[in-house]
Order: C-alpha cells, then structure tokens, then sequence
C-alpha cells in the first residue's frame, strides 16, 4: 500500500500546487500553454531519452508486453466503436479519447507502484516501451495529419514522426539503448535535468486549468467521461486478467499485468490535448476522475492477486 500512496501523493501534491498559485493569482491561463508547451517540445523529449536510453530493450519482449499490447488494441477498438456511432468524433478527438481509454500512467505513477508492490520497477518497463515508442509516434503523427486538414503520402508521414519533438526523443533513446551506448555525465547532466522538469510542468498546468479552467463536469460531456473512465479502469484490467491467464502468468506477472492495466490516464494526454486544442475539457476530466477512482481499484486488484 505505500507505493500506492506515494505515487498518489506525487501527483496530488504538484497538482494541487498547480491550482494554489493559480488561485492566488501567480500562475494564469497563459502559464497552463507555456507549461504545456515546455513539457511537450521540451522537457517530455529529453524524459523520453534519458530513460529509454537506460531501458534494456532486449529484456522487455516478454509476455507482459503482449498483455499490454493486446488490451490497448482491445479498448481501443471499443472505444471507437462506441465513439463513432454517438458522438462522431473528428480523427484528433478520436486520438486523444482514445489515449484516455487506454494509455496509462506508467511513469510517475506506475513506477512507485512498481517499485512498493510489485518489487521491481521493471515490470514497468513493457508497459513504457509500448508507449513511448509505439503509441505516443503513431498518435502524435495521426495529430499532426488532423492539424493538417489532409492526408500525407509515403515519405511525408515518416517525417512528420520524425519532426514530432516526442517521437525524436523515444527513437534516440532507443537508438542508444539499441547500441549499448549512453553518453557521458557531461554530455546527459543537463538533458536529464531538463527531463526531470516534463513531470511538474504536466502536473502544474493539469492543477492551474482544474482551478481557472471550468469545473469537472461543466463541459457536457458527463457520459464520455464515465465511459472512457469505465474503459479505463474496468475493462483494460479485466482484458489484462484474462488474456495474462490466457498466457500462463501467474503469482507477481500476473499481478503486474493487471495492476498496470489499472493505472489512470496518463497527465501527458492532457498536455498532447492542449498541443492540440482537441478536447482538452475532456482529456482533464477524465485525467482527474481516472486518478481519483485507480487508487481504490489498485488496492482491491493488489490484495486479491498478491
């Protein structure tokens, strides 16, 4: 249970530090965008290389990144199935509700959680492979097409990922781990420093828009938020369960199948959403109930599976 609650407390503290110096005027709208954009072009990127650079690739193609694979694809094509028969989605609305279903929070989250109740912080790593270097370059090139208004050909669409300042960070984190390279303290000293600032700055700009922005649940959109929710924490863990047994996990990997499934939407898809301007409302919304919802879920999960 501490892990738990210190992956809780992380989030809830920077959060709330966000919507206090909103509240007594420090920090305004325009610092929500200029959070959001330092975390996005910035901060995010160098995260995104830093770790993956110190992430042995080789070792996370295991059966838990199947798992995770499987039940992203699964609550995915659920959502958008739903999606566009109700409420008829354009393609970067549909990306970002997407990512809410079922792009979890397995950093500054799943890490703690990883580290207290599962033992080891590894069994993190399938999860964020997945994510970084898979979900995070598709979704963003999908936005970058919305933003256009048209559809790239051949070439185009491999240098809009290559252009997207997220995807660049993944792929050289990669690259180095790849290689068995990292560079020396010197050289990644600031890098990492400047990473160390994509969290805070996620998390300050989620607390100043739940303080200026309209309150949870003004925007309308009550039933998206609960669906999305209900995918997020019912059926991605329920997928993950069955299709771990289904694959002979048992004992910790099981546990850790399931536990990552039931992470909350991850704050990034609120900074993507504000890069964007697609659904922000919607995307902190559903950010906000996820978080407060997981901690519960996580317990019963971690105390029927340990």
């Amino acid at each position: 249970m501490a892990g738990i609650a210190a992956g809780f407390w992380i989030i809830g503290a920077l959060a709330l530090l966000g919507f206090l110096l909103a509240h007594v005027g420090l920090l305004d709208v325009t610092a929500q965008l200029t959070l959001s954009r330092l975390a996005f072009f910035v901060a995010s990127p160098a995260l995104l290389l830093t770790v993956l650079s110190k992430t042995p690739i080789a070792e996370v193609f295991s059966a838990n990144l199947l798992v995770s694979t499987l039940s992203v694809v699964i609550v995915v094509a659920l959502y958008l199935v739903v999606a566009v028969r109700l409420w008829r989605p354009s393609l970067g609305e549909a990306v970002v509700g997407s990512m809410c279903a079922a792009y979890v929070n397995a950093g500054n989250l799943g890490v703690p959680i990883a580290a207290y109740v599962l033992g080891n912080v590894s069994y993190m790593a399938p999860t964020l492979l997945l994510q970084l270097c898979v979900i995070t370059p598709v979704a963003m090139a999908l936005m970058d097409i919305d933003a256009r208004g048209s559809r790239p050909k051949g070439l185009e669409i491999v240098r809009m990922v290559l252009r997207n300042p997220l995807s660049l960070g993944a792929l050289s984190g990669v690259v180095l781990s790849l290689v068995g390279y990292y560079p020396p303290a010197a050289v990644m000293r600031p890098v990492e420093i400047v990473g160390n600032m994509a969290v805070p700055s996620m998390l300050l700009a989620f607390g100043i828009s739940l303080r200026l922005g309209p309150r949870p649940g003004a925007s309308g959109s009550v039933g998206r938020v609960a669906f999305l929710v209900a995918l997020k924490l019912v059926v991605q863990p329920l997928v993950a369960l069955g299709l771990a047994l289904a694959l002979g996990l048992r004992g910790t990997l099981l546990l850790a199948a399931v536990v990552t499934a039931a992470l909350p939407t991850a704050q990034n898809v609120f900074t993507h959403a504000n890069r964007y301007d697609k659904a922000v409302l919607l995307t902190r919304d559903a950010v906000f109930v996820s978080t407060m919802l997981s901690a519960p879920v996580i317990v019963v999960i971690a105390l029927l599976l340990h």
